[in-house]
């Protein structure tokens, strides 16, 4: 794992999210969990050298970010928006985040067959949120503050977690260094309001969901990813573009790959992002009168 100050930690090399952890005098906090098992369990390990966990916190509902969450029972109370907590490993029509997690063991985690465990006996207990909360939330732990800012846009609970005296913000999938931004079912306004809010955070690191570790004035690259997206399917719409031509013609490959372990899905998060953002964009033109 990477130490970007004496204190906060993260991993960006592994297939997931970028699973963190700061160590206060009283013990580490968690800030989202690997999707592997060995992973999991690793970190685990890593933080409790540190002292028992104080909480287990995470910046949104994506199952990248939260299936871990099983290897870190019996620790510190597991931190949820409201917006994460409905959410939890939810499965949908389109999405099985279950299965999701399970199919990612044979490529990218082989000795975590072992450790994973079947349906059934996830679900009794993935670890779900303990303490929820809506709007923002401070937490106090030993010489360290941990301001929960809530962030929507790339999800409704979503959350930036701002730790002050580390001058580090960890923003979850609000920010994607170096690699495509899932659009998924994301509000881009909201998504761009939200960068404003961190844009004004007095930090020197920003730890994304996705990709290396940046400056502050990543925000500005973040931002114009995503109105290249939105300025590109509108324009898509205006020329009488279908859906269909849309999606196939829409594309940013200079944005990056997929990130770690994921680069094989590049064509399916563009059309993704262009068809969320066609049916979204063309509801709206279809409202005004």
């Amino acid at each position: 794992m990477q130490r970007v100050t004496p204190t906060v930690v993260t991993s960006t090399s592994w297939r997931g999210c970028n699973p963190s952890f700061v160590v206060t005098s009283e013990g580490p906090v968690i800030i989202d969990t690997p999707q592997l098992p060995t992973r999991a369990v690793a970190m685990r390990r890593d933080a409790e050298q540190h002292g028992p966990i104080q909480y287990v916190i995470n910046t949104e509902h994506h199952v990248d970010h939260i299936f871990g969450n099983y290897y870190f029972k019996g620790t510190g109370p597991v931190v949820h928006h409201q917006g994460v907590y409905d959410n939890f490993m939810t499965v949908y029509p389109e999405l099985d985040p279950f299965q999701y997690a399970r199919e990612a063991i044979p490529t990218d985690d082989p000795d975590g067959a072992a450790l994973f465990p079947d349906r059934e006996e996830y679900y009794a207990d993935p670890n779900k949120g303990q303490l929820v909360f809506t709007g923002d939330l401070t937490l106090r732990v030993g010489d360290r503050t941990f301001h929960l800012i809530h962030t929507p846009g790339h999800t409704p609970g979503q959350i930036a977690v701002y730790v002050p005296e580390e001058r580090v913000v960890f923003t979850g999938d609000t920010i994607f260094s170096g690699c495509q931004t899932w659009l998924m079912t994301s509000d881009v306004g909201e998504w761009v309001a939200s960068l404003d809010i961190i844009g004004q955070l007095d930090v020197n690191w920003i730890i994304p969901g996705h990709g290396a570790v940046v400056g502050p004035s990543y925000v500005a690259t973040q931002r114009a990813a995503l109105l290249n997206w939105q300025a590109a399917v509108a324009a898509a719409i205006s020329q009488g573009w279908t859906r269909e031509e849309t999606v196939a013609r829409v594309k940013f490959p200079e944005h990056g790959p997929v990130d770690v372990g994921q680069e094989y899905m590049l064509e399916y998060v563009e059309t993704l992002n262009a068809g969320s953002l066609y049916d979204k964009l063309s509801a709206q033109s279809a409202s005004v009168p």
